[in-house]
């Protein structure tokens, strides 16, 4: 919890100086990147992590990988290195595409199915998330068998769920309770 509180104020400042610069779109894809490297390593995962690495060579490493950086994102890794806080780069990263993404009225839609949406889906997905919330959405697919079938779709705090395990777990309690 602590963690998340110390990456949001990071996220927070940020982008706050991105906007005064009037960089938050390089800013976001770079901490989308970096977000989206550190998620598919679990090798850069483990570095971050790890204490046993010299925090030189965790600098040296991260600004070889992510090279085409802005100024801001490569300061952040810098800040993050000062304050011994290089571990919660990812973290930071994701906080920060959240606070971009609010600030431009998007939002992310996570939908859990059994097979990956197809695009006439994700078109009826959009929609439903537009009548939940009135807003625009970007959809991030998860998929889980074990809903049977179905979707399950949340935005922020709004879950609606439309499984088929569901439906059968409102049935099987109906039929205990009878």
């Amino acid at each position: 919890m602590a963690q998340t509180r110390t990456a949001i104020r990071y996220a927070k400042a940020v982008l706050d100086l991105a906007k005064d610069q009037n960089s938050a779109e390089i800013v976001n894809a770079d901490m989308k990147s970096i977000a989206n490297a550190v998620e598919a390593s679990t090798e850069l995962k483990d570095m971050l992590l790890s204490a046993v690495i010299p925090v030189a060579t965790k600098k040296s490493a991260l600004l070889a990988i992510f090279k085409d950086l802005n100024k801001l994102s490569s300061g952040l890794i810098n800040t993050l290195i000062e304050n011994k806080r290089i571990d919660i780069l990812c973290e930071v990263a994701q906080k920060f595409t959240e606070l971009y993404n609010e600030s431009q009225g998007k939002q992310v839609a996570k939908v859990t199915s059994a097979v990956a949406l197809t695009d006439a889906l994700k078109a009826k997905v959009l929609a439903k998330v537009k009548e939940l919330t009135g807003k625009e959405a970007d959809i991030v697919n998860i998929v889980d068998e074990s809903i049977l079938g179905g979707f399950i779709l949340r935005v922020g705090d709004i879950q609606y769920d439309a499984s088929i395990a569901n439906k059968l777990n409102k049935l099987k309690r109906e039929f205990i309770l009878n």
